[in-house]
């Protein structure tokens, strides 16, 4: 063979993306991360989860568990919904206005939180339920579209990308939240009077971050079949029930998403309770929880970006074991500290563990899935995510609840969570499981 016809190997185009994508295409995909970030940042992990227990639900006995039982409902929502969702836009070719439907209901219940007051505890928990469905359904499209824009060998370096990126979106949300927080505070405000205003430049940001996936994010999907299309919801619903049956044809699959069920329930129960332990556990201010998960999030974003390209070259499941170990540090540190100072590192490395691991579970995800399949499996994904969140941060409120009030009790339960999903890692073979993945999609 000429030189002429041999690929150019060092072309970004040719090692990474597929074909027919362009970088600013790659782009686009990743700024969803950036803009969707910003939700989990402010109102799940550091400013609105603080201000339910402590302001709306007034720091009553079942606080906490009413706020953990607010995102089990939702996760569970998604959890009945999420497979439907992805066979649905495999049939239909429609995951991208699914996800604009998915991001506007996010942005609209987020928008509402701002009414969230003392006297409005009901009005509180139903737009958490309602924007927190929103939020996953959408992140569970977003993510079926990396096979389709990344090639296998570097699915671990492009979804670091988006993961950094969105790490950097959730930083610069928070960050415009404190400055508006400090300045507020300045001026004599309360809580109950800034944290709502943070909810609606939550929702802003969302909004107008999203714009450019909307805009240049393409649909490669094709409709599958007429009959299909014209059958609509009810061969859906088949097809979901035929997947559920063959995942036990994909055996690593099928091992990893439990695998993924275990660890994800210890890193959505931290995602969703370490602003609410810092105060309560460690005597943590408002500014000082706010500037902890600032930081936090530059760290979460160097651990996606860096450990993505590590990943490619360890391999999923080493790099996946190597984040795990880094939780049951965490957890142990965070466990045993009583002051302040080792605190902030436990929370450091638990930012490079986040970062590093939910990158490395989507890219591992997009290895063992069939091609023309994404968004039915990743839905499977996705529901193997949100049960975790069921279980996670449910285990932690009621651990809390029936131990009066013992937050290091509840954490301890939670680093469970990582040493099970670690055991479970170790018979996932991602060699083999691709291999599966090619053979069934070519039998369809």
């Amino acid at each position: 063979m000429s030189d002429a016809k041999q690929p150019d190997l060092r072309s970004p185009r040719s090692g990474i993306l597929q074909a027919d994508v362009r970088a600013r295409e790659l782009w686009a995909w990743a700024m969803y991360d950036f803009a969707n970030s910003g939700y989990t940042t402010v109102v799940i992990t550091a400013l609105f989860n603080a201000y339910f227990v402590a302001v709306v639900a007034g720091n009553a006995a079942w606080a906490t568990l009413a706020w953990t039982a607010a995102l089990s409902i939702s996760y569970a929502l998604i959890l009945v919904s999420a497979p439907l969702l992805g066979a649905y836009a495999d049939l239909r070719a429609a995951k991208k206005k699914l996800l604009a439907v998915t991001t506007a209901g996010c942005v609209s219940f987020t928008a509402l939180l701002y009414f969230a007051q003392p006297d409005a505890l009901w009005l509180a928990i139903a737009c958490v339920i309602a924007s927190n469905f929103f939020f996953g359904s959408g992140e569970n499209l977003i993510a079926s579209f990396l096979p389709e824009l990344s090639k296998a060998r570097a699915m671990g370096r492009v979804s670091g990308w988006g993961w950094s990126l969105g790490y950097l979106g959730g930083l610069f949300t928070l960050g415009v939240c404190l400055l508006y927080v400090t300045w507020a505070t300045g001026q004599g405000q309360n809580s109950s009077e800034f944290v709502p205003v943070t909810m609606l430049i939550t929702a802003t940001i969302f909004a107008l971050a999203s714009l450019p996936t909307f805009a240049l994010l393409r649909e490669r999907t094709l409709p599958r079949d007429n009959a299909l299309i014209t059958a609509g919801v009810g061969h859906a619903w088949a097809r979901v029930g035929r997947t559920l049956s063959q995942l036990r044809q994909f055996e690593d699959l099928r091992r990893f998403l439990l695998c993924n069920l275990f660890y994800q329930a210890g890193i959505q129960t931290v995602i969703t309770l370490t602003a609410i332990y810092a105060n309560q556990a460690l005597g943590f201010t408002l500014q000082q929880t706010l500037l902890l998960v600032l930081v936090v999030n530059i760290t979460a974003a160097l651990g996606a970006f860096f450990f993505g390209h590590l990943q490619d070259r360890l391999g999923h499941v080493h790099a996946i074991a190597l984040t795990l170990l880094g939780w049951i540090t965490t957890i142990t540190l965070a466990w045993a500290a009583r002051e302040a100072s080792l605190f902030w590192l436990a929370a450091n490395i638990a930012g490079l563990c986040l970062g590093a691991s939910q990158s490395a579970a989507r890219a591992l995800v997009g290895v063992l899935t069939p091609p023309t399949r994404t968004a039915e499996f990743f839905g499977l994904w996705g529901l193997s995510v949100k049960l975790a969140s069921i279980l996670g941060p449910l285990s932690y409120g009621l651990s809390n609840w029936l131990s009066g009030g013992d937050h290091r009790r509840a954490l301890l339960i939670t680093g469970i969570f990582f040493v099970i999903g670690l055991l479970l890692l170790r018979g996932v073979k991602p060699w083999r499981g691709r291999r599966m993945a090619l053979r069934a999609d070519r039998s369809i």
